[in-house]
């Protein structure tokens, strides 16, 4: 079983046990329930910010603890104030170390799209997701079949959400033409061998619909790789161990959008 397969399984048994903890009735009287989105597509169309959606992430399975003692506070604030276009927040607890008091407490302090960074596999989850203030949810097709895909794209729709698909490869992309996404995510990370290949947003680029906003991930160090990535069409550059690393990471995401603006200016 790989690392994907493991946290699936115990996706499902979390689910189930949040379900029990947390009925539907209880997250639809939350304070953020009823509140208008923020648009993630409209931020990186507008073209006024850096593209950059800046992720908070304790850890992970490939790279083990990063950053266990963040603020989550100062650095959500700090990755905005810094030019950032978007907030990202892993709330998954088990492999990512993060929490959905995670995403409240980004959303408490930031008038900003959040993307909701977890491993989505069924209806309760988004309605989760808008009980805590997200405004965009991931939706992987490496975990959904592509009915599954199409049915959670458009109960999210329905609440007002919108929705980032993410794929790995071509065969992932063509499985899902023509689901309604707002945004479709390249991973360049592979699953299988966890390398990461700037080449696979490169190539894949050119098959993603004009409908929807490209966004790479993963693996992107340096604000000369987003220009290239530009030139591709890409929009969003999903961005958090690059800056996750560091004890600040705001201060570290301030000095990469910077060296980004001086190079957008001079090209």
């Amino acid at each position: 079983m790989n690392i994907l397969d493991q946290i699936v399984e115990h996706k499902h048994k979390e689910v189930a046990a949040r379900k029990i903890l947390h009925p539907i009735n209880l997250l639809e009287q939350s304070v953020y329930f009823p509140m208008p989105v923020i648009s993630i597509k409209q931020h990186l169309l507008s073209g006024d910010k850096s593209g950059i959606i800046a992720e908070i992430k304790r850890k992970s399975p490939s790279k083990g603890v990063i950053n266990s003692n963040v603020s989550i506070e100062r650095t959500s604030i700090g990755y905005v104030g810094a030019g950032a276009s978007a907030l990202s927040v892993l709330t998954d607890h088990h492999f990512f170390g993060g929490s959905n008091e995670d995403l409240m407490t980004a959303r408490k302090f930031n008038a900003c799209p959040i993307l909701r960074k977890d491993f989505i596999l069924e209806e309760y989850q988004i309605i989760e997701a808008k009980s805590i203030g997200a405004d965009v949810i991931l939706l992987i097709a490496a975990v959904l079949e592509p009915k599954k895909l199409r049915e959670l794209c458009g109960f999210a729709h329905s609440l007002g959400l919108e929705v980032l698909m993410e794929v790995h490869n071509e065969e992932e992309l063509r499985n899902n033409t023509g689901t309604d996404v707002d945004l479709i995510g390249v991973n360049n990370r592979n699953l299988k061998t966890f390398q990461l290949s700037i080449e696979t947003s490169k190539e894949l680029s050119q098959l993603i619909p004009d409908s929807a906003v490209k966004i790479s991930e993963s693996g992107i160090e340096s604000p000369e790789v987003i220009m290239e990535l530009k030139k591709h069409g890409f929009k969003g550059f999903l961005m958090g161990q690059t800056f996750m690393q560091h004890g600040r990471p705001e201060d570290a995401a301030m000095k990469f959008i910077n060296k980004l603006n001086q190079l957008s200016d001079h090209a």
